[in-house]
């Protein structure tokens, strides 16, 4: 299989070491003792009230490697406190934007010193490629910090004309403290787009990440303090989620609430926060289907949409997961795609060859299986490859495709979160915008074609908040992220996310001379 389809880009990110492939799990290991496995609060770190602990668990073996802090709701109320203090008395919100951003971009330097150890440190935690990593999302992270240092001085308002004999015009305020909670699957992405957004419209933030995938973000403790950030501006939590979660959403002293995870606990989440009139960003599930026109390159199509499932091992919120293949290529196409799935590598990630690692956890691996074992009981589902455990170490398991009969299905219209694909064919452009549309999630969508006429009518008709043409899984600091539907309330990245971090404030002041502007 050609790597062109899983290729990262470099012109927006910095350069990786040359040497990375030399790198190994006694490096990760290494990095992992530089890990404080404490909560930081106010620029400290501090143990837990309850002195509670977690596992880290190496998804390669299945094996505990590490003990971290595992807070409770009264650190919760520790962080937040730190947190309003901050906002309320301290020089974040008050510095101005150039300063601000010059200290987000200390963080970023800082971060691109240390990206060997974090993209180490997020294999190890996740279970993900090395390369994924290394030249994919830790560069791509170290980017979106620099992207926001940017903006931290071009947060403005605008002058209005008025009808009276006033000066109008309005103030884009920080809303003050951000409650965030973030998931496992890209675990400093996740923190990134949050916390980068949020501090540079002079937030302070909370952020709880997943327990499954910590290393990262404690890790962003130790920089963010070198880089300068006062205390209290971040403060970072490990623990369970629905008792932190709870006591973050409903914490009297938070104005903004921010979730990234399943669309059941986002549900929870809004309401919990809209109960509180707390402004609040979810960025949900999805279930995203691309659609194989007849004009494609077979086999660029195939690589394509392979990658689509496969990156993160199936663990993606966007993935292709319903590939919807015109009737006059089925076969040639579906033979190819098969084939491609069959070629990724699976194996150890600090291989730098692999190019499928384990799932996270044990829970996730058996969630996956219940889902294939309902899929080859479904008689609108016929299994065409995978569907199998790999070993019986660590959480691997083959990518695997369905030729399925009706879209109805329940591995067709549920998130299973896993390297699963739902293969369908079709012959008719509404037939397949209907399929297509026949999901309660919009996340994103995929379109693999070259007729213009046709790209233009699916993008615009499919509903859904990303669509990737003849490529997927391309994410940029600039360009918004998050979903239509059940996929979400917002947006993350780009100018759009800054929306979610401020207010508008109206002010009116009388003309001195009641003429000036007639």
């Amino acid at each position: 299989m050609s790597t062109n389809a899983t290729k990262p880009r470099h012109d927006l990110a910095p350069a990786s070491p040359d040497d990375w492939t030399k790198l190994t799990e006694k490096d990760a290991f290494k990095a992992l003792e530089n890990v404080k496995g404490q909560l930081f609060i106010n620029n400290e770190w501090v143990d837990p009230k309850s002195g509670g602990k977690l596992d880290v668990v190496d998804p390669r073996t299945g094996a505990v490697v590490r003990q971290i802090a595992s807070a409770e709701p009264e650190d919760v109320d520790a962080a937040v406190k730190a947190a309003r203090k901050a906002f309320d008395e301290g020089p974040w919100p008050r510095m101005g934007g150039k300063a601000r951003g010059r200290l987000l971009a200390k963080l970023a330097d800082l971060m691109e010193a240390h990206l060997a150890e974090l993209s180490l440190l997020e294999s190890l935690d996740s279970g993900k490629p090395l390369s994924q990593s290394m030249l994919k999302e830790i560069p791509l992270v170290i980017d979106n910090w620099r992207y926001f240092a940017g903006w931290a001085d071009k947060i403005t308002g605008k002058v209005l004309p008025t009808d009276t004999p006033h000066h109008a015009y309005t103030l884009l305020e920080p809303l003050g403290v951000v409650a965030a909670i973030t998931p496992w699957n890209f675990p400093l992405m996740e923190f990134t787009w949050k916390a980068s957004p949020a501090l540079a419209a002079g937030n302070t933030i909370v952020i709880k990440v997943s327990k499954e995938t910590a290393l990262t973000a404690l890790m962003m403790g130790d920089l963010a303090k070198q880089a300068g950030l006062p205390p209290g501006v971040l403060n970072i939590l490990t623990g369970p989620g629905t008792s932190l979660g709870d006591a973050m959403t409903e914490h009297p002293l938070v104005d903004k609430v921010t979730f990234t995870g399943s669309t059941a606990v986002g549900r929870g989440v809004g309401e919990k926060a809209g109960s509180g009139l707390k402004a609040y960003t979810l960025e949900l599930g999805g279930k995203s289907p691309v659609v194989v026109c007849p004009d494609v390159d077979l086999d660029k199509a195939a690589e394509v949409a392979a990658m689509g499932l496969l990156y993160n091992m199936g663990q993606c919120c966007a993935a292709g997961t319903r590939l919807y293949v015109h009737a006059d290529i089925y076969d040639a196409f579906t033979a190819k795609y098969v084939k491609a799935l069959q070629s990724w590598k699976i194996g150890d990630p600090f291989k730098s060859d692999t190019q499928h690692g384990p799932q996270i956890n044990e829970k996730q691996l058996h969630k996956i299986q219940q889902y294939v074992e309902e899929g080859k009981k479904d008689k609108a589902c016929k299994l065409l490859c995978g569907g199998e455990r790999v070993g019986d170490k660590g959480f691997y398991f083959q990518p695997t495709a369905f030729e399925v009969y009706d879209n109805s299905a329940k591995i067709a219209q549920e998130e299973i979160f896993g390297p699963v694909q739902c293969i369908f064919k079709w012959s008719k452009m509404d037939e397949v915008v209907a399929a297509a549309n026949d999901n309660v999630y919009g996340l994103a969508a995929g379109v693999l074609a070259k007729d213009q006429a046709v790209i233009d009518a699916l993008v615009r008709r499919i509903k859904a908040g990303t669509v990737w043409v003849n490529t997927y899984n391309v994410y940029d600091a600039g360009v918004p992220f998050g979903g239509y539907k059940d996929s979400g309330v917002g947006r993350e990245k780009s100018e759009y996310a800054l929306q979610a971090y401020t207010q508008v404030k109206a002010v009116y002041q009388p003309l001195e001379d009641p003429k000036a502007w007639r």
